[in-house]
């Protein structure tokens, strides 16, 4: 065992009964939307943009978004549900893919944005930020839930789950013989790198150009980090030893490198700004103006 083994005991459900079960991380998915969508509204007013057409775009970003989680998790688990297609539809059961929310919101509220002649850029970098957040609240309920099969450790720190209905104890008995194997906590790992990202980006803001050039420091970053810290889970490998989660990743830098080499650039007023002037710059210029007029 790690030194530093913790456990975590929590029923993964709030409620479960009958045919309706709600699960810690559908409700705190939830709450990263609601938090989500907040944080968009508040950059809307600050931003000068309409604020209806804002939060129209993120319903339809919020439902473009369902469907593509649940997507991606249905061909993630094809074995399963293609046994028993009647099962797709059973998102109240849970089961969805991050990846899919992810891109499937962006397109969705993309083509929304783009039928209202929104624009549709400086849409997609006032959500980056709000999906760091929103994502980071989400992975909160899977570490109450524990739904991520994690490679085993035996040194650093870890965590385990003695809650009998804890899928990551059901996969550790699956993997390793031994319900509370200690295993990699990477869902930490993930939110430690989404805030690292989310303070880069903000301290990106009004710096690039063109608008939608934040969005994509936003999702290539993430990509970045999701890929490496994949080959820690245990998810079903399709090829070349390459997950699920691996294939997106790829695509998405596939098409987010090319453009910001191609596209994305400082923004001219930060160029303009001269290197020996510091940030109190105009306040020193205001006083040499105020100098030169008393001597005038």
């Amino acid at each position: 065992m790690p030194f530093a083994a913790i456990e975590i005991p929590f029923n993964p459900n709030i409620v479960a009964g009958g045919s309706f079960s709600l699960s810690w991380h559908g409700f705190l998915s939830f709450i990263g939307v609601a938090a989500a969508i907040y944080m968009v509204g508040k950059a809307a007013v600050k931003g000068n943009l309409n604020q209806d057409l804002v939060y129209s775009t993120a319903i339809w970003g919020i439902v473009g978004g369902i469907i593509g989680a649940r997507l991606v998790h249905v061909f993630d688990n094809w074995g399963i549900y293609g046994d028993d297609p009647g099962r797709i539809i059973a998102i109240w059961n849970g089961g969805i893919g991050l990846w899919g929310g992810i891109l499937g919101g962006w397109i969705a509220g993309a083509i929304y944005a783009k039928f209202a002649n929104a624009p549709v850029g400086k849409y997609m970098d006032i959500a980056a930020p709000a999906m760091f957040v929103g994502q980071t609240i989400g992975r909160l309920g899977d570490i109450i839930n524990g739904e991520h099969w994690s490679r085993a450790l035996d040194a650093g720190w870890g965590w385990y789950f003695t809650h009998p209905s804890s899928p990551a104890r059901i996969g550790a008995e699956r993997f390793f013989g031994n319900p509370e194997r200690a295993v990699h906590p990477t869902v930490v790992y993930e939110i430690i790198w989404n805030m690292i990202g989310l303070f880069v980006i903000t301290k990106l803001k009004g710096k690039l150009q063109p608008a939608g050039a934040i969005w994509m420091i936003y999702i290539t970053w993430y990509s970045v980090g999701r890929f490496s810290i994949q080959y820690l889970r245990l998810d079903d490998v399709k090829f070349w030893g390459l997950q699920e989660a691996h294939l997106i990743a790829i695509m998405v830098v596939a098409f987010t490198i090319p453009y910001m080499i191609m596209k994305v650039r400082w923004a001219k007023d930060v160029l303009e700004i001269d290197p020996d002037v510091d940030s109190r710059g105009s306040k020193r210029r205001k006083r040499d103006r105020q100098r030169e007029q008393a001597k005038g």
